[in-house]
């Protein structure tokens, strides 16, 4: 297996706790992820899933067990944050990012900042 992105399994061990219909072991989210990986890989990043705020565990006898407390959707707007805070011109990122919208998703954009605030 090559090198995957960074935070690629993060997120491929979120999408196995999203679509799970309740809360998951490591063995179980291992087990859905089907890519071989050891156990204790599987709970080193379910740990630090817990330790961001991302997933919350219950200890079950001598384990725990984990589920997502956020969607993908909140999950994509805080990567999104992390790469504007991470940049030293955020204005010339957001004006790249628009540049390549389609015509739906900026109207899309148009909607959303004219909503009133809810």
């Amino acid at each position: 297996m090559g090198k995957r992105p960074d935070g690629q399994l993060e997120y491929d061990v979120l999408r196995v706790l999203w679509t799970a219909k309740g809360s998951l072991s490591p063995a179980d989210v291992g087990e859905h992820l089907d890519l071989g990986l050891a156990y204790t890989t599987v709970a080193t990043v379910l740990t630090r899933l817990h330790a961001k705020g991302l997933v919350e565990r219950e200890s079950v006898g001598r384990a725990f067990v984990y589920r997502a407390v956020i969607d993908e959707s909140e999950f994509a707007v805080r990567r999104i944050d992390d790469v504007l805070s991470a940049t030293s011109d955020r204005s010339k990122v957001l004006a790249y990012f628009v540049r390549r919208l389609s015509d739906r998703e900026a109207r899309q954009i148009r909607e959303l900042l004219d909503q009133p605030d809810q």
